[in-house]
């Protein structure tokens, strides 16, 4: 084998030639190895059958293209599989269920089923259950957040699946995205209790990327706001998925580091609750002695004592959106704008 043929020194085919023709195959794999195709089916099903020397060569090959077996195999690499997988950190909590329930809805009413997996917060398992995904060939993905991995984000532009990224945004997105910015949120929150009179603010927010982004974006806007007397704004971080004990530790202990607090962004409603309830505990009047916003306007906020002020985000029309995203991409249909930023609003009500 000469130089040039070496997987080492071959172009990776390009990303224009993939969509055209489909996504990566195992020919792509195989050409890019230096072996015949059989070859290379043989190094993945039964890497026994083949020498050392070109098993490595396939898995250079496999890496550099992102490619991911299809577990359907046979006839069907050609038909649709009527099957949506979406992927979300957790279905312990309710704030992604609005979403799931109209991707499901809309989905259906077009005679395409929805598949559920879940990675955890901190995307520990995300490469794996989209290697499991991938390899079933669903008509479309549609993720949770935009941080992924290299390697997971190759695989999915290899894959030539419709990918819709959600509850997030970026100009760069890896296919179609329908989500808002965090960053704007804690922003927008911080700007909201300035206007409130709030002066001494702090907040309690959960670990992972998302809610940190957030958190950072509030402490930013509330320094320059002035809203922080002692040069930054005390903090108390919660392990996702949050709960309402998670809320009351952490204002019992935000109570014990900076007296002074007169308002709380908390990254979520369930965390908003656990603090409300402290705060009865303790005697504090929340709307008056104490200003407390959360995130996600759960059923429950409204009927919260006192009805707690959050940020809402509208996850109906992420699922619904996400959903006619695939469906026309699938169908042959043109998308007019890959990016739709959805926003968010602030429900004011007496926490605040």
């Amino acid at each position: 084998m000469n130089d040039s043929s070496h997987p080492k020194n071959s172009p990776a085919p390009e990303r224009a030639r993939r969509r055209k023709s489909g996504g990566i195959t195992l020919a792509d794999v195989a050409k890019l190895a230096g072996v015949a195709p059989i070859t290379a089916s043989r190094a993945l099903n039964t890497p026994d059958a083949v020498s050392p020397a070109v098993l490595e060569r396939v898995k250079e090959a496999v890496a550099r293209t992102g490619y991911v077996p299809n577990l359907l195999a046979g006839g069907l690499a050609s038909r649709k599989s009527r099957l949506v997988a979406a992927v979300v950190p957790t279905i312990a909590g309710p704030v992604f269920m609005e979403t799931v329930q109209a991707l499901t809805e809309t989905l259906a009413a077009s005679g395409y089923q929805l598949m559920l997996g879940q990675t955890g917060y901190h995307n520990s398992r995300e490469d794996a259950l989209l290697d499991a995904i991938i390899g079933r060939r669903p008509d479309g993905i549609v993720l949770t957040g935009i941080m992924h991995s290299a390697e997971g984000r190759r695989r999915l532009i290899a894959s030539n699946i419709p990918v819709v990224e959600t509850w997030d945004l970026t100009a760069t997105p890896i296919d179609m995205l329908v989500g808002f910015s965090h960053e704007k949120i804690g922003q927008a929150v911080a700007e909201y209790l300035h206007a409130h009179g709030r002066r001494k603010v702090a907040s309690i927010s959960g670990t992972d990327e998302r809610a940190e982004r957030r958190n950072r974006a509030f402490s930013d806007a509330a320094r320059a706001l002035g809203m922080a007397p002692m040069g930054q704004v005390p903090t108390v971080m919660a392990p996702p998925p949050t709960t309402i004990g998670s809320g009351r530790a952490g204002l019992a202990e935000l109570l014990a580091k900076a007296p002074e607090v007169d308002a709380i962004f908390c990254s979520s409603d369930m965390l908003a609750l656990g603090v409300l309830i402290e705060a009865q505990a303790r005697g504090i009047k929340v709307g008056q002695d104490l200003a407390v916003i959360g995130l996600g306007d759960m059923e429950f906020a409204k009927d919260a004592n006192p009805a707690l002020t959050t940020v809402r985000l509208d996850g109906t029309t992420i699922g619904r959106t996400a959903a006619r995203f695939i469906i026309d991409r699938t169908e042959g249909r043109p998308i007019a704008t890959k990016v739709c930023d959805i926003g968010f609003s602030i429900v004011e009500r007496a926490s605040v």
